[in-house]
């Protein structure tokens, strides 16, 4: 597998002479164009031109060393691309490249199920799965769909050099508006669809999200990252048999946004199989996230899909292995994570947790810096000044696990919804607050465009029990004495019938000594997360036990 980090050196003519780093987009730009040339590839668009023109003054005297490097099943291209625009410059267009042991397996899978008359990498990159695609299928013809201008650039260059520019098309265009045309046989989907959070997505695409899955009756959340509306921009596009391999975050098979790609896996896309990386394995160099090998084909009536955590990088390389799970199962569970290691039933005289109590996830600001203060802030009334739990470590610190004091913490500005139940000299401190909010950009945040009025934060009441949620480390159980709100450090935990003093006490101890992160969702790099429905499974004694064990 080749190093991300390696440097890029090409022969330059220059006044010092000799071999120069790559150390602009634009000289990579320059670099790309000299290698399409007058290839078949050649005619750009406007976006590219646009790349190729700000490196016209470059000076590029040779390219044989970077072609002979891509025949060799290199992508220097690509690589230097990570090198010049970092993870934080690429994460808004979700720019994840895969490693070459990841391609392999996932066209080799392709290559065991067909031969297609077309692959089609939706997120194309520099083009890393069309050149592999490319060598294993000599007469296939190749489509790339890359919206970035200068990776679409990239990837033209690539396929030039590969000799592949005679069968490939690249479309400079978003992957939901793609043309790709009827094909006479198998269209093979490949790739790894951009990963970007449902906050970066224009209101218009979550309504074409929504509107869509309902159309087939999916389930569906405006709340899904870009890689699910690239599943389902592949149902509409696909045809019967074709099949399909895509590489994203496992974070679907749990999460309520997964729930399309769930629906779709079972109803449509034709789920074959679903590979889990372990959380320790890292799959991408620079990218510290789950990940996870969804398989299909289209309009398949298997009756189940195998399921497998992969627990090296080099067991990926068979995707056709796994344990078969019916698909009537799949439709039934709400997460599918457990289905990959069966979680026993709880121990005699337990019960989980969500038996006993609800579990609440913590109030989301919008803009922490505008909801939050001191304690005691004399700008604003009393009446609307929460302390509340406002940094995980609060809890993580708390002694004996118990919260008893309210004197360290800050406070969440939490205003009613109706200004008017506030005399008038309350009412003028807080229209003079929100207006220093305004003009902060407070009521614009993506949270306060959604809550109505916008400047009500709604805590809830305060929880017996608050829980640290995400850490490299079990979580803190911490007895809410003092009676502490929280925001979204923290979970709430609230007894759906009343338990006694004792009774919490004794719960909140037993929690605090039996779980383990092996419970949560561990994610690459060792953190676990707790969401409120996977705390909410966690074993513990039921009231009859409690009772006896807190006597």
């Amino acid at each position: 597998m080749s190093n991300f980090k390696q440097m890029l050196l090409i022969d330059r003519d220059d006044a010092a002479g000799g071999a120069t780093r790559l150390e602009s987009e634009q000289e990579l730009a320059a670099v790309a164009w000299a290698i399409v040339g007058n290839g078949a590839l050649a005619s750009l668009t406007l976006a590219e031109s646009e790349a190729v023109n700000s490196a016209a003054d470059i000076p590029i005297s040779d390219t044989a060393e970077l072609v002979s490097k891509i025949h060799q099943g290199g992508d220097p291209l690509g690589d230097a691309f990570l090198r010049l625009r970092s993870p934080k410059q690429r994460r808004p267009l979700g720019a994840v490249y895969t490693p070459p042991g990841i391609v392999e397996a996932m066209v080799g899978w392709i290559a065991g199920k067909e031969r297609p008359a077309r692959v089609v990498d939706p997120g194309a990159g520099s083009g890393r799965f069309l050149l592999q695609a490319g060598r294993v299928f000599p007469d296939a013809s190749l489509v790339a769909v890359e919206l970035d201008p200068l990776a679409a650039l990239l990837c033209r260059a690539n396929l030039t050099a590969a000799g592949f520019d005679d069968r490939s098309t690249v479309l400079v265009v978003d992957y939901r508006e793609a043309v790709l045309g009827s094909c006479d046989g198998v269209t093979a989907f490949v790739g790894n669809p951009p990963y970007v959070r449902h906050h970066q997505i224009e209101p218009r695409w979550k309504q074409w999200l929504t509107s869509t899955a309902a159309s087939r009756d999916l389930p569906v959340s405006a709340l899904s990252g870009l890689h699910i509306h690239f599943f389902l921009a592949t149902l509409l596009a696909a045809q019967p048999g074709d099949i399909g391999v895509f590489i994203t975050s496992a974070e679907w098979l749990d999460v309520n946004y997964g729930k399309l790609l769930r629906g779709m896996l079972t109803d449509g896309l034709g789920g074959e199989s679903v590979h889990v990386f372990a959380p320790e394995v890292l799959a991408f160099e620079d990218a510290a996230t789950t990940a996870s090998v969804t398989c299909f084909q289209i309009g398949s009536e298997a009756r189940s899909v195998k399921m497998r955590r992969v627990a090296k990088a080099s067991d990926l390389a068979d995707l056709s292995k796994g344990r078969r799970v019916s698909k009537q199962r799949l439709i039934q569970e709400k997460r599918w994570s457990p289905l990959l290691s069966p979680v026993p039933p709880p121990p005699e005289g337990f019960v989980e947790l969500g038996e006993l109590c609800r579990v609440h996830r913590g109030a989301v600001t919008g803009a922490n810096a505008t909801w939050i203060t001191t304690a005691n802030d004399p700008q604003l009334p009393a009446r609307t000044l929460f302390p509340s739990v406002t940094k995980a470590r609060e809890l993580f610190e708390a002694d004996d696990g118990v919260l008893s004091s309210l004197n360290s913490l800050r406070a969440v500005i939490d205003l009613p919804a109706n200004l008017s139940e506030l005399d008038e000299d309350d009412r003028e401190l807080v229209m003079r607050f929100l207006r220093c909010a305004e003009r902060s950009g407070a009521h614009s945040s993506y949270v306060a465009r959604h809550r109505n009025p916008w400047w009500s934060v709604g805590l809830r009441s305060p929880a017996p029990i608050l829980a640290t949620y995400m850490a490299r480390r079990p979580p803190a159980f911490v007895r809410n004495l003092a009676g502490a709100r929280h925001v979204n450090v923290a979970h709430g935990i609230y007894p759906r019938d009343p338990l006694s003093d004792d009774a919490l006490d004794t719960l909140a101890a037993s929690l605090r000594s039996s779980v383990s992160v092996a419970q949560g969702r561990t994610y690459a790099g060792g953190l676990t997360k707790f969401e409120p429905s996977e705390m909410e499974r966690i074993p513990v004694p039921n009231p009859a036990l409690l009772v006896e064990m807190s006597s």
